[in-house]
């Protein structure tokens, strides 16, 4: 195959796997800082009332993104957390020690799908909506308290999951 055909063909497959990547918007609307966290990517940054980011997450992924509070680090990326602290690192490799919010996902999954859900199985630290930006999906999850009917309860509690085409992005704020 020619170096022409090898390299469109390469540019074809990087458009293929990109479409189905997601961007992330990570909004602190919250009176107070909050330290996202995530896994497999993500966090490793503080977000001061009003700050945002964005996560490119490629398709395929399953992971937790969660806010962590009262924390300090010095600048070795060590330190700690008074919730959803990851053992004591700035950018975690490990899920948050609860008290933690979670909003989880599975990125282009059967069906080409992505399904989503917001948890607090780990108990309830920050508030949180959870919802895609595109696609034209509209389903919403909102937790402003422990108790929140859009959130798992509980292992088994399986209706909470919501679903929305693969590709689509999602925006997670804190404190809605």
């Amino acid at each position: 195959m020619s170096p022409m055909k090898i390299s469109l063909l390469s540019m074809f497959t990087l458009c293929l796997l990109s479409a189905q990547a997601a961007n992330f918007e990570i909004v602190n609307r919250c009176s107070y800082t909050v330290w996202p966290a995530g896994i497999p990517r993500g966090g490793g940054r503080q977000l001061n009332s009003g700050q945002s980011y964005v996560l490119d997450i490629p398709a395929g992924t399953s992971g937790r993104i969660w806010g962590r509070t009262g924390c300090r680090f010095d600048g070795s990326g060590r330190g700690s957390c008074q919730t959803g602290d990851c053992a004591g690192a700035l950018s975690c490799s490990v899920s948050g020690k609860p008290p933690t919010t979670l909003a989880e996902f599975t990125l282009n999954g059967g069906n080409n799908q992505d399904y989503f859900d917001i948890s607090v199985i780990d108990d309830f630290n920050i508030p949180m909506q959870y919802g895609p930006t595109s696609n034209g999906c509209n389903k919403v999850r909102t937790c402003r308290e422990k108790s929140c009917p859009d959130a798992y309860q509980y292992p088994s509690d399986d209706t909470k999951t919501v679903s929305c085409p693969g590709g689509t992005n999602y925006r997670i704020a804190f404190c809605p």
